[in-house]
């Protein structure tokens, strides 16, 4: 299977958390895009399914700026520089809803949003240990 070749690239914009570039591309048939958005992650994510002894998955409820409304939602997050996807998805879930989480494992990887950006997402099924009922305000 042939790849698409890009033919030059034009940073738009750069930050610690995404960066935003414009390729020229030649896909296999010949075909030439001028300006393909990529959205270039430089970190990774994880998403969190906790389950609880009865089997019911945690969701978290929060505003969401870029949309608009309140979404429910796993909890989910970047994954720190030298953390692991289980540290992360322990960490996330406390700061989103102030459980404790244990028995971490992940269970699958995915670029969800491959057509245009190489962020790579992780999922991590763990056990709810307890709650402390306290979590950051400014995450959710």
């Amino acid at each position: 299977m042939s790849k698409p070749e890009r033919l030059a690239r034009r940073t738009v914009y750069t930050s610690n958390w995404v960066n935003l570039h414009l390729d020229r591309v030649r896909f296999p048939a010949g075909r030439i895009v001028e300006e393909h958005h990529v959205l270039d992650f430089p970190f990774e994510a994880v998403g969190v399914l906790v389950e609880n002894d009865r089997d019911e998955l945690l969701f978290v409820r929060a505003y969401r700026y870029v949309t608009d409304a309140v979404e429910w939602e796993i909890p989910a997050g970047r994954i720190e520089e030298g953390e692991s996807a289980a540290a992360a998805a322990r960490r996330e879930v406390v700061e989103e809803s102030g459980c404790l989480t244990e028995g971490h494992e992940e269970i699958y990887s995915y670029y969800p949003m491959n057509g245009i950006a190489n962020q790579i997402f992780h999922i991590v099924r763990c056990r709810a240990a307890s709650g402390t009922g306290e979590f950051d305000r400014n995450e959710v």
